[in-house]
């Protein structure tokens, strides 16, 4: 017989995490391992029990969307790291690619049907992507997209608000304290804007939005 999925699913709702373990537990190459509801409790979790795929939701606090974000990248940085296969309830363009970025392997809704879940976890064991059919679409759009200058248009009021505090030198911390953001959201929004803007340092992005006139 070959070796059962070891599996830890990750999502600060019970009630998700115990429909999750309901559905997968009936798969016979599949074998929940355990449930975390925090970051830190995942962590944890997924040192003791060294599974093989994590499911994860990108929200984990109430104080965050995209707290899972930061854990994904935690979890891809360790070795052995399991595979992530995000599941969440967000399809949104940057996030998915920022999951990718953070090492997910894949990214489902969470109104995906029991068997294509069931076949991404698979996929993602045996080493490939797993994505339903609109993230998979959002990629194949971005990957395919031509590279242009963006317009001020395109940065939503947050990452211009954001842009400002950038220019006034403020770490992600400062930002997320002037905006009431957490530190994590703050992180993703500049991270957001820096692709929109099409550089990979802060100071290109305060520089590009100047030359913009954005600030």
């Amino acid at each position: 017989m070959p070796e059962s999925i070891r599996l830890v699913i990750v999502d600060d709702h019970a009630i998700v995490r115990q429909g999750l373990r309901s559905i997968l537990e009936r798969e016979p190459d599949v074998e929940v391992v355990g449930e975390a509801a925090t970051a830190a409790e995942a962590l944890d979790l997924v040192a003791a029990a060294q599974p093989h795929i994590v499911l994860l939701d990108l929200k984990l606090s109430a104080g965050s969307d995209v707290a899972g974000l930061a854990l994904c990248g935690q979890l891809t940085a360790r070795t052995p790291a399991p595979g992530v296969l995000v599941v969440t309830t967000f399809l949104d363009e940057g996030l998915v690619l920022e999951a990718i970025r953070h090492g997910a392997r894949g990214y489902v809704l969470k109104d995906v049907d029991a068997i294509a879940l069931v076949a991404a976890i698979r996929a993602v064991r045996r080493g490939e992507s797993a994505f339903d059919s609109h993230s998979a679409a959002m990629v194949v759009r971005t990957l395919h997209a031509p590279a242009a200058v963006p317009a001020p248009s395109d940065l939503t009021a947050r990452e211009r608000e954001v842009l400002t505090l950038l220019a006034r030198g403020l770490s992600n911390e400062a930002i997320g304290r002037e905006l009431y953001i957490s530190a994590t959201t703050a992180k993703f929004h500049v991270g957001n804007l820096m692709r929109k803007l099409a550089v990979s340092r802060r100071a290109e992005a305060v520089y590009a939005g100047s030359k913009l006139g954005l600030i």
